[in-house]
């Protein structure tokens, strides 16, 4: 027994080892929060893209006066491009225009969408204050892209990033869809 304790002694007395104990603490923790740093950026360059995007399409919308089917295909395959070299299949975009008529009430003229249901045409819609005046309209896009990070399995990073996005028509008080 005193061999025991005497050895017990000296190895509580040596310090050779302790690095490489306080390394293997510390080294999963710092793993971890290293992926999640690189985890959030990723994130938070989805998300730029996705404002982009909204901005960006609705940016094409609002400069025209008519669009037709031709044009809006080409406007919605836009959004892919935009949030590229992020994967295109959790994108979902809708581009609608909202209009208010002379007694102050919104009311959707047209939607399109891809991903997602259009707005019902003619639907009342409630626009955030100050954005609409009767008689003028304005161009939404909504994009919303279902951001799955690789923590996913573990039940950790399955969220939605969504953007809306508003402009007034720069050529006519109305843009029109044909």
């Amino acid at each position: 027994m005193r061999h025991l304790l005497r050895y017990l002694r000296a190895f509580a007395g040596r310090n050779e080892g302790v690095s490489a104990v306080e390394f293997a603490l510390i080294a999963p923790i710092m793993l971890i929060f290293y992926l999640g740093v690189i985890e959030v950026s990723l994130a938070l360059s989805v998300d730029r893209k996705v404002t982009s995007a909204a901005s960006a399409l609705a940016d094409l919308v609002a400069q025209d006066d008519v669009i037709t089917d031709d044009e809006m295909d080409q406007i919605l395959n836009a959004g892919p491009v935009i949030i590229a070299p992020n994967p295109a299949a959790p994108l979902q975009i809708r581009i609608s225009s909202i209009s208010m008529n002379l007694i102050g009430e919104a009311e959707v003229d047209w939607s399109d969408s891809r991903g997602m249901t259009p707005l019902t045409e003619g639907a009342r819609y409630t626009p955030p204050s100050g954005l609409l005046s009767p008689g003028r309209s304005l161009v939404m896009v909504e994009v919303t892209y279902l951001y799955e990070s690789a923590f996913a399995e573990i039940g950790v990073g399955r969220f939605a990033i969504e953007e809306t996005f508003y402009l007034r028509p720069r050529r006519s008080l109305v843009v029109s869809r044909q």
